[in-house]
């Protein structure tokens, strides 16, 4: 569970809603159903538009990628690979079929399933680049529809606004009805400031961030199944697949191996 996508929406919104009620207000004022089906609403037509249904319905699959993260830690990974090169230098090749029985991770199973089957190390690369490059556009399909999410908000917003100014202008006759026009003018551009400024355009970054991530664990996984082709020695294998890290992951890296 990502907690700091949790924090910084409920900050966002929160700090909002507190400067609110510490103006004097309360929060009902601000609700207003029409404004809140005009952005929300205008958003999933526009991405209906915008995308096939099918990517559509996998957004909340995508969003749910901000708040969760099954990805092992690098540093997991390079242990991990250690591991294996011992086993395959004691027992053999095939010994790691049963490490690929216990492996949750369908990308390093598949890659595993490919070692073992007696690929080269040029057939396992080529192999797992095309699997990383599907990926790679799985997110950013992902992206995209979160980024259009949030082009749509404040346009919707304003359309909002120009309807509500329109009511309010058509019932300048009758001063009880002009609140209303005026509520949906001035709430519509609000909710998508909000809905764009505080929800996607940070949910698309947190996408993006941990597209970044996984991709560089993908790539780790890559270089040790080589490795292991290849076979290397443990301490090669961890000496080549160290160079992916920052400076700081490596010293951290060092610091638990001298634990």
């Amino acid at each position: 569970m990502d907690i700091a996508t949790i924090i910084g929406l409920i900050l966002g919104f929160g700090l909002v809603a507190g400067a609110i009620m510490i103006g004097g207000t309360d929060l009902m004022p601000f609700v207003d159903v029409p404004s809140a089906m005009i952005v929300i609403g205008g958003c999933i037509a526009s991405l209906l538009i915008n995308f096939p249904l099918g990517k559509v319905l996998t957004a909340f699959n995508v969003i749910k990628k901000c708040f969760i993260s099954k990805l092992p830690a690098p540093d997991q990974v390079i242990n991990q690979f250690k591991e294996l090169a011992n086993v395959v230098r004691k027992d053999g090749m095939l010994a790691l079929e049963s490490h690929v029985e216990k492996c949750d991770d369908k990308f390093l199973r598949r890659g595993m399933e490919i070692l073992i089957g007696g690929a080269d190390p040029a057939q396992i690369q080529n192999a797992l680049d095309m699997e990383l490059s599907a990926i790679e556009a799985r997110h950013g399909m992902g992206k995209k529809l979160i980024d259009g999410a949030a082009t749509a908000a404040p346009a919707f917003g304003m359309i909002g606004t120009l309807v509500g100014l329109v009511q309010m202008l058509k019932k300048l006759d009758d001063p009880s009805k002009v609140g209303a026009g005026m509520a949906v003018a001035l709430l519509t551009t609000l909710y998508g400031a909000l809905v764009a400024n505080v929800a996607c355009i940070p949910l698309a970054g947190k996408l993006e961030a941990r597209s970044q991530e996984e991709l560089l664990v993908r790539e780790l996984m890559i270089a040790g199944l080589v490795s292991l082709s290849e076979g290397l020695s443990p301490r090669a294998v961890e000496d080549k697949l160290i160079a992916f890290l920052s400076p700081s992951q490596r010293r951290k890296l060092q610091v638990e191996a001298a634990a």
